[in-house]
């Protein structure tokens, strides 16, 4: 029996829980390896073939290779693991948050110094169910 997921319905997120986190499990080992200076040189040197000796999936080595963290989100990537692959790169968490957004690092920067995204249209879908108007907050 599935799990109800009703974090499933907010625009844009995706929920690193327990099914991603199975989904992702190589995808994430192979950026914790990137801790280690000797596995960064090999996959400096030969991002393929330091991909290839990981069990994940070919979307994810794609994904990785793109540095479409967005996509390696979606295919059960954990951000705090794929910052390793930024920190290979030469890049800071803030770079990399706003490469993920379509913004340049100050855009990125100047959003959150005053106070983020607005929530207006990321707000989980069953919010506006009728059922929920007659709650109180």
């Amino acid at each position: 029996m599935a799990l109800d997921k009703p974090y499933k319905d907010v625009p844009g997120t995706t929920i690193f829980d327990a099914d991603m986190s199975r989904k992702g499990y190589h995808l994430n080992q192979f950026c914790m390896s990137l801790m280690k200076q000797a596995n960064r040189e090999r996959f400096k040197a030969n991002e393929r073939a330091y991909l290839d000796e990981w069990p994940m999936s070919e979307e994810q080595k794609q994904a990785v290779l793109a540095r479409d963290l967005n996509r390696c989100i979606e295919l059960g990537g954990n951000i705090y693991f794929l910052a390793k692959i930024g920190a290979t790169d030469g890049k800071s968490f803030q770079q990399m948050a706003g490469s993920m957004t379509g913004m340049s690092e100050q855009e990125y920067r100047d959003m959150m110094v005053h106070g983020g995204r607005s929530i207006e249209g990321n707000r989980y879908v069953g919010e506006k169910s009728p059922a929920r108007q007659g709650e109180k907050a």
